[in-house]
């Protein structure tokens, strides 16, 4: 089979199923792995999809932002793994910022430490961090409805009131070249604001935003520190020298 017929059948793929399996493509096409797997890297070189481990999937729209709920049942047992390690980062004394995101979310669960105070513009991590006793504030300013976050002016001008220790922030895409990023602006102008207060920044994100790139930049890559899951073949070299990457593994 020759190569743009593949590589029509791989994108057709992807725009039926969203994501493909290496071996279901060497199947179809009957050709070997090495084949599809440069095959994979050409069309992801011409960003026409992204490399995941074991296959592709399709790149997001850079102003597709799915919401809490929608969120947070996404790829859940990675999530949990990756906000586990997270929570062993806090230490005793730490004052620490927790982003909206749905990864920082499930770090609440495994915050074991009791001598902490939390920042947070997520409106759905508060009652969880009251619950287990931990002081908290909140920054103020407009609740995005779609991401229960605090963003706008109010926002920035709450945050301005603090210094971390560390920030825990989740993204929607990061890129080597483009660097982290996600659809809103006001959450991006958040995010960035708080990475400048913190003395260690941490970006929770698993593999799927990888390649990913949004609307709105938060930062570059070297501004934090990003702790994942399994990567695909040949995605982590792309990052190791611009930004120190903590890849997590069950």
């Amino acid at each position: 089979m020759l190569t743009p017929e593949r590589h029509r059948i791989i994108l057709q793929l992807l725009k039926e199923k969203g994501i493909i399996k290496i071996q279901e493509i060497m199947e179809l096409t009957n050709t070997s792995e090495s084949t599809i797997r440069r095959d994979l890297s050409q069309l992801e070189k011409q960003k026409f999809l992204k490399r995941i481990h074991g296959g592709a999937s399709r790149l997001q729209g850079k102003l597709q932002e799915p919401s809490m709920v929608e969120k947070s049942a996404k790829n859940l047992q990675e999530k949990r793994m990756i906000a586990k390690y997270a929570a062993s980062l806090v230490e005793e004394g730490d004052c620490i910022y927790l982003d909206a995101g749905s990864t920082i979310f499930e770090m609440i669960e495994f915050l074991h430490v009791t001598d902490i105070v939390v920042v947070t513009n997520g409106l759905m991590h508060v009652p969880s961090l009251l619950n287990k006793d931990i002081p908290t504030y909140t920054i103020g300013g407009f609740v995005k409805p779609k991401t229960n976050a605090f963003v706008g002016r109010g926002a920035l001008a709450g945050l301005e009131l603090y210094r971390f220790d560390k920030c825990f922030l989740g993204v929607n895409g990061i890129h080597p070249q483009f660097g982290f990023t996600t659809p809103d602006q006001e959450e991006a102008s958040v995010k960035h604001k708080a990475i400048s207060l913190a003395r260690e920044a941490y970006v929770l994100a698993d593999s799927t935003k990888f390649s990913e790139i949004s609307f709105a930049k938060i930062s570059d890559l070297h501004e934090a520190t990003i702790i994942t899951n399994e990567l695909a073949d040949g995605i982590e070299k792309q990052y190791l020298t611009r930004t120190t990457i903590k890849v997590v593994t069950a």
